[in-house]
């Protein structure tokens, strides 16, 4: 495996560096997505996004014909690992850039790229997940959201919950049942909404954080146009696997997490305790190390995957992979951070006393969400096993 860049690559890592010394706006950087309900804050999260697709840095493996670059893996990578490490504000429309662009250029029709894709780039769009529902979380295809043709549309009724951004939305992407006989995996279809149709109700959710990024959402004869649907009638779940893959994908960045990691050990040798810092404890050491094994594993996990993209290999389980041991070691890291700031750990981020602005305990509350969110930990392990390793169909309750 070689571990280093092409001259040309470096060349492209060096402009890249510049460019973001020059522009990143410094009272925005590590902007959190849970902040962006403010319209303040909205407004600068899409003038950054439209200011880094301008300079030709997002989405550089869509087609050409759709706003990307058609560029290989190496060149987004590039882009991933340096925006994390300018500390670059995060994309408001990283959902529609993802998620459902992809999914649209995969499975959609030629009218919907040509409505959809461009203005997904500029955040003019932004977009939110319509698939969890009360009573069917990890289990999604129990999903009861309906959706009856009526004319030209069709009807949608139900409700949907834990829906990130949904407050400030434009768009959702959503799936719904569509022949409520047929297995459940086989009667689901996939719709895109706009959600300023009348029938829509969103109710912020406030979360332990205190923050209000999850909304639950009402649909009451709610009319979305036969032509919103994606990959045909009754073929949503085909088309929701690919977009799964790719939110994995995207939990499962990496570079974000090493970053965390330095964060975590800048704060065990500032913080006293006891009379000295907090990693010249034997014990905290010895967790510390077991951290940084794991942070190494999962970085050289990453670059195996991504000589497989590079060589034209199937990616098979490797975003359950990602999603499964990303999110679990970050809330092991604020987890460590917690236990190392002891009584000062739980303090708020208006508290004089607050350590690194109050990110530790924020980012144990988030990542907790993140190991459900997305498939929780114990889905993302049955298809590691059932899938990847061939492993028996864990028994299903009256099997």
């Amino acid at each position: 495996m070689d571990l280093t860049y092409s001259p040309a690559e470096r060349t492209f890592q060096r402009a890249l560096r510049t460019w973001l010394k020059r522009n990143i706006p410094k009272r925005q950087r590590d902007e959190r997505p849970m902040e962006w309900g403010d319209p303040r804050r909205l407004a600068l999260a899409k003038a950054w996004q439209r200011k880094v697709h301008e300079a030709g840095y997002l989405a550089l493996a869509w087609p050409p014909e759709y706003g990307g670059q058609g560029a290989d893996v190496m060149r987004q990578t590039i882009v991933n690992e340096e925006m994390v490490r300018a500390r670059a504000p995060g994309l408001v429309g990283l959902m529609g850039v993802q998620m459902v662009g992809p999914t649209l250029i995969q499975h959609g029709t030629e009218e919907q790229r040509r409505r959809h894709l461009p203005k997904i780039l500029t955040a003019e769009e932004i977009w939110c997940q319509g698939y969890s529902e009360p009573g069917a979380g990890s289990d999604l295809a129990s999903l009861r959201t309906r959706a009856e043709r009526d004319g030209d549309d069709f009807l949608v009724n139900g409700q949907k919950v834990w829906t990130s951004n949904a407050q400030f939305a434009d768009w959702m992407f959503c799936l719904v049942r569509t022949d409520p006989e047929a297995p459940k995996h086989a009667g689901i279809s996939y719709l895109l909404i706009d959600m300023k149709s009348p029938g829509i109700t969103v109710r912020p959710l406030v979360q332990m954080t205190g923050d209000a990024g999850f909304n639950e959402v009402f649909f009451e004869d709610v009319r979305v146009p036969q032509a919103n649907l994606v990959g045909g009638l009754n073929n949503g779940w085909q088309v929701a696997n690919a977009t799964l893959a790719h939110e994995r994908n995207m939990l499962g960045a990496t570079t974000r997490t090493q970053q965390t990691f330095q964060s975590l050990l800048r704060l065990a040798r500032t913080h006293g305790r006891g009379g000295r810092s907090a990693s010249a404890d034997p014990v905290v050491r010895q967790h510390l190390a077991d951290l940084a094994i794991r942070v190494e594993t999962m970085k050289l996990e990453a670059y195996r995957q991504l000589t497989d993209s590079l060589r034209g290999r199937p990616s098979g389980i490797a975003a359950s992979i990602n999603k499964l041991v990303t999110t679990e070691l970050n809330h092991d890291l604020a987890r460590t951070a917690l236990d190392i700031l002891g009584s000062y750990g739980p303090l708020g981020r208006r508290d004089a006393r607050v350590r690194d602005r109050g990110v530790w305990p924020l980012d144990y509350m988030f990542s907790l969400g993140l190991i459900i969110g997305g498939g929780t930990s114990q889905i993302q392990k049955n298809i590691i096993a059932e899938r990847g390793l061939g492993l028996p169909r864990e028994a299903r309750p009256g099997r």
